[in-house]
C-alpha cells in the first residue's frame, strides 16, 4: 500500500500524557508512599528515585489494566497490565488499518488513475492475467503491393506516406466472405496500407487465403481462436484473441512506424478516413454513427481539444469510445511495452487506451474536429447457414447447381443434402416443376 495513503502509527515512550496518564502516575505514588518504608525495611534496599516515581520491581505488576502500559514504561519496566494494554491497542489498529487499505486506499488510487499520475509501463496485462503471449498461425501473407494504380496516380507516388496496419477480426459465417468482399474494395483505394485479417477459427481456411490474396492488397492471414475457456461466457469477448493477435504480430515484426487501426468487417468506411488518421501523432479519434441508442459515439470537442466524450453506455469507462473510433500511432505504442486488450466485454477499446498510457490532452480531433462521421457501425443480420434439398444426382455438370453449391459451401452460405432443408423450388414461367423436369 502507498505511503501516502496510510502512516503507521507508532507507539513512544515519550510521547506526552493525557489526563488518564495523570491518574495513573497519581496512583502510582500513592501505592509508591504506602510501599516505600515496608520494601526499605523488609529489603534493606534503597530504592531509585526517576522524576516524580521511584523505582520498585514488584509495584509494576500491581497497577491497574486501564494505565499500566503507559505507567509501567514510565515506571521502569512493561509489566503484565502494560502487556494487555499494548494487545488491547493492537484489536483497535487492527481494523482501523483494513479499513483504510480497503476503503480509503483504492478511492485514492482511483482518483490517481483519473488523473493519469498512474505509471502506464506498468501496463495492464498482468491485471487481466492475460498479457499478450499468443502463439501466432500465420495462413499466409504478401508484402507485395500488386496494384499498379490507386485512383489516379501509380503506385509510386505514394511511396512517401505512412503505412496503415488495418486489422480486421472475424469469424465463420454466412456473411463472412461477402463482408470481407466489400471491405476489400474498399481498401483496394487506400494506397500504402497492410490488411492484417485474423480468423476466429482452429486452422486456416484456404478458400478465404485465395480471396484475399486475389485483391493484390498486401496482407497477412492469421487463425486466431478465441480460447476455450471464453466461448462460453455471456457476452463473449469477441474478437480479442484475433486483436491480440494482430498486436502480437506488429510486436514480433518491431514496427514502429505508422499507424494501427482496428476496422471490423461489416463497418462502411469513407475514403477520407484513411487521409485523416495517416498521420496520427499519438492517438487520433472521430464519431462512429450507428453506436446503441444515441446512433452515435465519439468525443466532445470545444476549441480543437477532446474535452469529454458522448456516448450512451458510460459504464465507468475512462475512454467511452467505439473501436473503430480511434487510431494509434505505431511510434507512440512502441514506448508502452505492455500494451494489452484484456478479455473483459465492452472494455477492450477502454482498457487498451489505458494500457498505452493515455492522456485526454493527447488525443488529435479528426473529421473536422469531430463534426463528421466517417465510418458508420453498419452490422448485417447473421442467419445460420441454409441447408437446400437437392439430390446429389443432379448435381453433376450437366447444370451449374453442382458447381454453384460446392462453392457456396466452402463460403459458408449453404449446402445442400438430399435429406435435410427445404426442397429447392425450381421454376419456369411462374410455375415450378420437378427437379427431374429440367436436370434429368
Amino acid at each position: 500500500m502507498p505511503s501516502a495513503h496510510y502512516q503507521p502509527l507508532e507507539l513512544r515512550a515519550d510521547h506526552d500524557h493525557n489526563d488518564d496518564d495523570d491518574d495513573v502516575v497519581d496512583l502510582i505514588e500513592r501505592l509508591d508512599a504506602e510501599q516505600h518504608e515496608r520494601w526499605t525495611s523488609e529489603t534493606g534496599v534503597q530504592s531509585q528515585s526517576n522524576g516524580r516515581i521511584r523505582y520498585h520491581p514488584q509495584l509494576a505488576d500491581e497497577l491497574p489494566s486501564m494505565g499500566g502500559g503507559m505507567a509501567a514504561s514510565r515506571y521502569g519496566r512493561a509489566g503484565n497490565s502494560g502487556f494487555r494494554r499494548f494487545v488491547y491497542i493492537m484489536l483497535i489498529l487492527l481494523p482501523v488499518c483494513f479499513l483504510i487499505y480497503f476503503v480509503i486506499s483504492p478511492q485514492s488510487q482511483d482518483s490517481e488513475d483519473a488523473d493519469g499520475d498512474v505509471d502506464p509501463h506498468n501496463g495492464i496485462g498482468s491485471m487481466m492475467g492475460h498479457a499478450l503471449n499468443e502463439s501466432l498461425h500465420i495462413c499466409s501473407e504478401s508484402h507485395e503491393d500488386r496494384r499498379l494504380y490507386i485512383g489516379d496516380k501509380p503506385r509510386s507516388a505514394y511511396a512517401q506516406l505512412p503505412v496503415i496496419y488495418f486489422v480486421t477480426p472475424t469469424y465463420p459465417r454466412r456473411e463472412q466472405i461477402p463482408e470481407l468482399t466489400r471491405l476489400a474494395y474498399t481498401l483496394l483505394h487506400v494506397p500504402r496500407l497492410h490488411w492484417l485479417v485474423a480468423n476466429d477459427r482452429e486452422g486456416c481456411d484456404t478458400f478465404l487465403d485465395a480471396q484475399i490474396n486475389g485483391f493484390g492488397i498486401p496482407y497477412t492471414h492469421m487463425a486466431s481462436p478465441m480460447p476455450s475457456e471464453f466461448r462460453k461466457a455471456k457476452p463473449a469477448p469477441r474478437g480479442v484473441a484475433n486483436r491480440r493477435a494482430a498486436l502480437q504480430w506488429l510486436h514480433q515484426h518491431n514496427l514502429t512506424n505508422g499507424v494501427l487501426y482496428f476496422g471490423d468487417d461489416d463497418n462502411t468506411y469513407d475514403l477520407r478516413l484513411f487521409s485523416e488518421i495517416r498521420h496520427t501523432q499519438r492517438v487520433s479519434m472521430f464519431p462512429v454513427g450507428l453506436i446503441a441508442e444515441y446512433a452515435i459515439s465519439g468525443p466532445v470537442v470545444r476549441e480543437g481539444k477532446v474535452v469529454a466524450f458522448l456516448d450512451s453506455w458510460v459504464a465507468g469507462r475512462r475512454w467511452p469510445v467505439d473501436m473503430a473510433g480511434f487510431a494509434v500511432s505505431l511510434s507512440y505504442m512502441a514506448q508502452y511495452p505492455n500494451v494489452n486488450m484484456p478479455y473483459k466485454p465492452g472494455y477492450e477499446e477502454d482498457l487498451f487506451l489505458r494500457s498505452i498510457g493515455l492522456h485526454i490532452d493527447q488525443i488529435e480531433p479528426r473529421g473536422n474536429n469531430c463534426t463528421e462521421i466517417l465510418v458508420w457501425h453498419t452490422q448485417t443480420k447473421n442467419k445460420k447457414s441454409a441447408v437446400v434439398r437437392l439430390e446429389n444426382r443432379y448435381m453433376d455438370e450437366r447444370s451449374n447447381l453442382g458447381a454453384l453449391f460446392r462453392l457456396l459451401e466452402r463460403m459458408g452460405v449453404a449446402r445442400a443434402s438430399e435429406s435435410e432443408g427445404l426442397v429447392a423450388t425450381i421454376s419456369k414461367n411462374g410455375k415450378s416443376k420437378s427437379h427431374a423436369y429440367f436436370l434429368s
